[in-house]
């Protein structure tokens, strides 16, 4: 995957090899390349309807003494044992009896431990990267992307070329979940035909969101909220999810905020199409959108999509409702 971090590579060559580590750290933004990772390491570790050696644990309640417990315990008709932690912050700070329980696990058990974030200078850090693979996961460039997007065509024998797969990352953004599943739509909607066009796209990815989303900022600026809210319930009806209005929503936060920066430093449409890789026909709209916002605010709406984000995927909130809220909360006066 071009650029592809040592440590995701390392990764895949243990799953190649059957050669594992005991300890896994993954963290990072790209949730999707995340979760793609750890169902690859848990098909490799252990058969699908395995319970016995299989152990999922998540969010902050858990008990550090139990997870050692079992991973003291020698597998069960199998070669390992293993153990997911998903969130549970132990993987952030941990004191030195749980480090030491680690040090005394059975050589046949696998621990994953997933964190948004985290601390290399923390002592878990330390030892996990030392004992095993600690890998970032971060969101990738375009060229990536493409690299990436060409494989999953060429899987489906499709092809699209190089400015149509430019529009399509446009119009989709950088998250992968997304990608994939507009990706998808399209591979479905164009049938026996190999090449996906750019009119292919009209026809079916977010353009018309992206001009929903437009209009809804504006009515944002303007505090009217029936209309934002009528906007959000159109595009539900036209199928769009919620998760992927949200992304469409923080990527055009993040891009007035840029635009407003970047004409504040009095930069010409042509240097800020280059600067911020947006088609120069929208720079123009975007840059007279900013001009409704201050930078507080943009700054405090790409926050509030972020935390949205986070509490949806953790399972915290209802997509639907999630999204609502923070539409809400923009247009209040």
């Amino acid at each position: 995957m071009g650029s592809m971090n040592r440590e995701i590579k390392k990764i895949s060559e243990d799953i190649k090899t059957n050669t594992f580590k005991q300890f896994y750290l993954f963290y990072g933004e790209e949730k999707y390349m995340i979760l793609q990772m750890k169902d690859q390491l848990k098909r490799a570790l252990i058969s699908e309807d395995d319970t016995m050696n299989y152990s999922y644990f998540e969010g902050k309640k858990v008990d550090p003494t139990e997870i050692i417990e079992l991973a003291k315990t020698v597998p069960f008709f199998n070669d390992h044992r293993f153990i997911i932690l998903d969130g549970t912050g132990l993987g952030k700070k941990s004191d030195d009896l749980f480090i030491k329980g680690l040090k005394e696990i059975s050589d046949t058990s696998v621990l994953l431990f997933i964190e948004d974030t985290i601390d290399k200078r923390s002592k878990i850090y330390k030892f996990l990267s030392k004992q095993g693979h600690a890998a970032c996961f971060e969101p990738m460039k375009n060229k990536e992307l493409s690299q990436w997007i060409t494989l999953l065509l060429k899987k489906d024998e499709k092809q699209m070329s190089i400015s149509t797969m430019n529009n399509f990352l446009y119009r989709c953004g950088s998250d992968m979940h997304t990608l994939k599943n507009e990706l998808d739509k399209l591979i479905s909607y164009v049938g026996d035909r190999k090449e996906i066009t750019s009119y292919d796209l009209e026809q079916l990815t977010s353009s018309q969101t992206i001009n929903q989303i437009f209009i809804m900022l504006d009515a944002i600026a303007r505090k009217q909220r029936d209309k934002v809210l009528t906007l959000y319930y159109d595009l539900i009806e036209l199928k769009e999810s919620p998760f992927g209005i949200l992304a469409l929503l923080a990527r055009q936060c993040n891009q007035l905020l840029q635009v407003k920066n970047l004409d504040d430093l009095g930069k010409d449409n042509g240097t800020i199409s280059k600067e911020i890789k947006i088609p120069a026909f929208a720079v123009g709209k975007l840059k007279d959108q900013s001009k409704m916002f201050s930078i507080e605010v943009l700054l405090n709406m790409v926050e509030a999509c972020a935390k949205t984000d986070e509490l949806i995927k953790t399972g915290k909130i209802n997509d639907r409702v999630g999204v609502e809220l923070i539409l809400i909360q923009f247009s209040q006066n």
